[in-house]
């Protein structure tokens, strides 16, 4: 166990972009998260979160739009 960070808050975040279906803004949401919502999900359901810009729908944002 590390000393100086015995609870391991320094570990490098990694976030995933989602971006909002109702007004198009975009949010980083860690992926400790997305993990979590991925238990609920029937085979090829999509995570979905809240958007915090306008209480809208959020999905991950695609690189490609055609994904």
């Amino acid at each position: 166990m590390d000393e100086e960070d015995p609870f391991g808050s320094n570990e490098e975040m990694v976030f995933t972009i989602f971006r909002c279906i109702d007004c198009g803004k975009e949010d980083e949401v860690p992926d400790y998260v997305v993990e979590e919502f991925h238990f609920d999900l029937e085979e090829n359901e999509e995570v979905e979160v809240v958007c915090p810009f306008c209480n809208g729908t959020m999905r991950q944002a695609r690189k490609d739009p055609s994904d």
